[in-house]
């Protein structure tokens, strides 16, 4: 007997925390290019990723996770590489992974390829060209 998934239709909203909301909205919106929704102050800034409800939470403290929190599917990682970094975006480099590529990509065993930069709070964002 098959299980119906409770969530498999539903909508996902995703979730980031910040310490700065004013930071957070100038790059979420202008350096990614998010369509801002609502300023929900001081309870969230609401983007549109897509069809995707990213709330960016502003926290009183945030220890940033190691491991990437949001990621985007692009078309071309290059071009895409370049534009954030002419924005300003800094990309990270993994000892072994990516610190060879000139622009930071690493390719995975599967073929997809992937860049990793942080916002203004440190969480992990990343880009993947599958």
């Amino acid at each position: 007997m098959t299980q119906k998934s409770l969530l498999g239709t539903s909508k996902l909203v995703a979730f980031a925390p910040v310490t700065d909301s004013v930071k957070a909205r100038a790059f979420y919106e202008g350096v990614l290019g998010l369509r801002l929704v609502e300023d929900q102050k001081p309870f969230a800034l609401v983007f549109d990723a897509n069809g995707t409800m990213l709330r960016v939470t502003p926290v009183d403290k945030h220890t940033p996770a190691p491991f990437t929190v949001l990621g985007w599917e692009v078309e071309s990682i290059e071009a895409t590489v370049k534009q954030l970094q002419s924005a300003g975006v800094e990309f990270q480099r993994y000892a072994g992974l990516n610190d060879s590529d000139p622009l930071g990509i690493w390719t995975s065993p599967s073929g997809a390829r992937i860049a990793w930069f942080h916002d203004p709070d440190g969480n992990v964002l990343s880009l993947t060209q599958f």
